[in-house]
């Protein structure tokens, strides 16, 4: 029968309909040609898989006992079982459950994986599939949990850097409505009681200060629900993902953008190549990782690939292709070693965006800080001249 099935292909959704058995049998066929099934017509996601977000689901401890499992000599199905037997939490139970009882109706690792696209990603799935051609399930789970904690580590560089200046600049934001709200409405009565001129922009900020005063709660209570607004909107993820699109179009951020999706691009094409992945599946599947200014000249490329070209020749011209990656592509297809120099491409790439992060840091947190430090200052030179003014007029 024709079942039609929403996929996330080349980082974009769209519909395809594929013919099978049943609605599991589409899936697996679906997981099997590259993409990640998003919902099922008529069924939404269930078709694939109970509910489970992937965030609740912990991937990478869990290949890792897994992993370590296998190489004690279990098989798969033993080292699931006993997974399970000490798997506390209600949601992840389920899922091995689901695993162990798919492999006992006789069907393969991959497609028990398959059923649950929304918890493993598309490359674990695929790897696992090709492993179990070569019988290299050991090695593939090897390199996805190297894989997994490079990007891991990635991640927490970038976000370690940028944990500071958004402290800064809650802080600054807080200690600035605080003066405007709590101090300067002070200032304002007690220069409204000596009845003195002061300049226009004393006046402004003083009057601002009053009305801030007068209506507290409602400031207060404006800032609450604006926090707590923007708490709830980033916890969806279509969000986060439009405000990332939108930080990383900035031109100041463009560059590091760039860096970090070859980074991971270059690593998960590595990663998909050394698990029997050919290349231009491992390209297609790849494609999502790109940032959207760059992901456009990836499809033109494939089809150069699939006319004959070298991968090097095919990128050429690209913002894909850097000076070094072109030069180690070079290598690799001389050499037969494109996994190990799309790895290599990747540390490149990774030390490149330490040296950028280390860098926006040094010069972006003394200039926020400069204009916090203006900001509150202004607030404060304007709030004290008028009682200079006062104290200058009583000598």
């Amino acid at each position: 029968m024709a079942i039609r099935l929403k996929v996330l292909a080349a980082g974009r959704q769209e519909w395809i309909e594929v013919d099978a058995a049943s609605v599991d049998e589409g899936v697996r066929q679906a997981v099997r040609n590259g993409f990640r099934v998003v919902a099922v017509e008529g069924r939404g996601t269930g078709a694939a898989a109970p509910a489970l977000a992937s965030g609740r689901f912990p991937l990478l401890l869990f290949t890792q006992e897994l992993l370590a499992l296998l190489d004690a000599g279990l098989n798969v199905v033993e080292a699931l079982e006993t997974l399970r037997r000490k798997e506390t939490s209600a949601a992840s139970a389920a899922v091995l459950d689901g695993l162990l009882g798919s492999l006992r109706e006789g069907k393969s690792l991959s497609d028990a994986l398959g059923r649950y696209t929304g918890i493993f990603p598309q490359i674990y799935i695929a790897g696992v599939l090709a492993s179990e051609r070569t019988g290299t399930l050991t090695q593939t789970l090897t390199r996805f949990v190297s894989y997994q904690l490079q990007l891991d580590a990635v991640k927490k560089k970038v976000v370690s850097a940028s944990i500071y200046p958004v402290l800064l600049t809650l802080i600054g934001t807080l200690v600035t409505l605080f003066l405007l709200g709590y101090v300067v409405p002070k200032f304002s009565m007690v220069l409204e009681t000596a009845g003195r001129d002061t300049s226009a922009a004393s006046r402004g900020l003083l009057e601002l200060g009053a009305l801030i005063g007068r209506h507290q709660g409602l400031v207060w209570g404006s800032v609450a629900a604006v926090l707590a607004f923007a708490a709830a909107a980033l916890v969806q993820a279509p969000v986060r993902r439009e405000l990332l699109a939108r930080i990383v179009a900035l031109p100041v951020l463009r560059r590091f953008a760039l860096t970090l999706s070859l980074a991971r691009f270059y690593r998960t094409v590595a990663l998909l190549l050394d698990a029997g992945i050919p290349l231009l599946r491992a390209l297609e599947m790849a494609s999502s990782l790109l940032i959207p200014s760059v992901a456009d000249v990836l499809p033109p490329a494939r089809e150069r690939v699939r006319a004959g070209l070298p991968l090097s020749a095919a990128l050429a011209g690209t913002p894909l292709l850097t000076p070094i990656a072109e030069s180690l592509i070079k290598v690799g297809e001389r050499s037969g070693k494109l996994a190990e120099m799309m790895e290599r491409i990747a540390r490149f790439l990774d030390e490149e965006l330490a040296r950028q992060v280390d860098w926006f840091t040094r010069l972006f947190e003394p200039i926020l800080m400069a204009v916090i430090g203006l900001v509150i200052g202004m607030v404060v030179v304007l709030m004290y001249m008028p009682i200079f003014d006062l104290v200058g007029n009583l000598q």
